[in-house]
């Protein structure tokens, strides 16, 4: 079954709210399962809900513009999870989907999140050139899915992201993405590409994402959950990335277990921290935004592989793994991490360093090549997103392990050009 979404009053002239319109379609096709066919038009909408067995597909000609009204982005009602316990505090998004199985967001079209309307300039010598407008109810996430199943994204570009993540996978399970296309502002805070949290058997392939924040995150925050999930088996290949943060993060604060990843064939150009395992300390505090995103279990991070990388001018530190002492971020353990075929060149070579009591360890270096270089690459260094905000070590000691056990090096070279 394929409809279209002019077939039911879409208009799309870049102005008219087509909200009502494209939902009746998805409510029609979800019915039997089906198409829902957008294309020749830019269609401006509100937050849309999937129904199980629907596929969005976005053709070429078209393009799913974000509404600027803070107002056409209401907050879901939601059943899996607890919205007050979410980042943010809200669940509120452009599209998204619940429990559903068996959804696709495809087609070489364009979404235009319509991020300009939502942050203002911020001040000079600040780390980001805007920041989010925290008088308005902005969307905190352009696309949700929380609890799905069986989920490919495929072909889509999503462009002018807020100061809010493209892509938030939340305890979900068999999800794809493939020849996605996500080039965000990379002076907007806080507009990660692919999130995903407490998820399992996820693949993101043939991907090229540009970010002011992380590019791909791997996490295990289940204190909006019921009950804990592990995050296990990500497999990142072939992807393309540039941030003005991390490449790609790995865990935060009180994540719980995330284990047996991999991730390969990567090109990585113009990022403040190629491979960040950063686990800081952040006062709980309700004026504090990241205090939401906080948490409830001793982290462990084990079996991951890396290989066959470049990061080609990484702003601080290529590969940072940093564990704050403070005794409310909790460890578990962080071990079993193996680097192959690695190159890099930045102002540091590695940074390692985990609790007194409680050292990161089993980490392996095989075949790899780091190259100092003085961070000229990067002239605009107040403005370099996370590592003007004192996120990296950017200013300490081009080397540093300490509080580690069992690193080991082989075939592997430390340069200075």
């Amino acid at each position: 079954m394929i409809v279209n979404i002019k077939d039911f009053g879409a208009v799309g002239d870049g102005k008219t709210l087509n909200t009502e319109f494209i939902q009746k379609a998805i409510d029609t096709v979800g019915e039997k399962g089906g198409i829902v066919l957008i294309e020749d038009g830019v269609y401006m909408t509100g937050t849309i809900i999937y129904k199980s067995n629907v596929e969005i597909h976005i053709a070429s000609d078209a393009t799913l513009l974000g509404s600027p009204d803070c107002d056409d982005y209401p907050e879901n009602k939601v059943s899996h999870v607890n919205s007050s316990l979410l980042p943010r505090w809200r669940n509120a998004c452009l599209i998204f989907a619940e429990e559903c199985e068996n959804i696709s967001l495809t087609g070489m079209g364009k979404i235009d999140c319509n991020g300009k309307t939502f942050v203002l300039p911020f001040e000079e010598g600040q780390c980001w050139k805007f920041q989010r407008d925290f008088d308005r109810p902005t969307p905190p996430r352009a696309v949700f899915f929380a609890g799905c199943k069986n989920v490919k994204v495929e072909d889509i570009t999503m462009v002018n992201q807020p100061a809010g993540w493209s892509y938030w996978i939340h305890d979900c399970d068999y999800i794809t993405f493939d020849k996605v296309k996500i080039d965000a502002e990379v002076q907007y805070p806080n507009n990660d590409g692919i999130h995903i949290n407490s998820s399992r058997n996820v693949t993101i392939s043939n991907c090229d994402i540009t970010c002011g924040d992380d590019c791909i995150i791997v996490r295990a925050n289940n204190v909006s959950l019921p009950e804990n999930k592990i995050c296990e088996k990500i497999t990142v290949t072939n992807c393309n990335l540039t941030s003005y943060s991390a490449a790609i993060r790995i865990g935060w604060i009180n994540d719980g277990v995330i284990r047996n990843c991999t991730f390969s064939n990567l090109v990585m150009t113009d990022c403040s921290c190629g491979l960040d395992f950063f686990l800081p300390y952040i006062k709980p505090d309700i004026k504090n935004p990241g205090s939401a995103d906080i948490g409830r279990e001793a982290t462990l991070i084990e079996n991951m592989t890396f290989s066959n990388i470049i990061m080609d001018k990484t702003f601080s530190t290529p590969i940072n793994i940093d564990v704050n002492e403070n005794p409310d971020v909790k460890l578990n353990s962080i071990g079993k991490l193996f680097f192959n075929n690695i190159i890099c060149s930045g102002p540091q070579f590695l940074w390692i360093t985990g609790k007194a009591e409680n050292h990161v360890k089993d980490i392996e270096f095989n075949n790899c090549s780091f190259t100092l270089t003085d961070g000229n690459e990067f002239p605009d260094k107040n403005r370099h997103g996370a590592t003007r905000h004192n996120f990296y070590n950017v200013d300490h000691h081009p080397m540093n392990i300490q509080h580690a056990d069992n690193i080991r090096f082989n075939n592997t070279s430390f340069n200075v050009r």
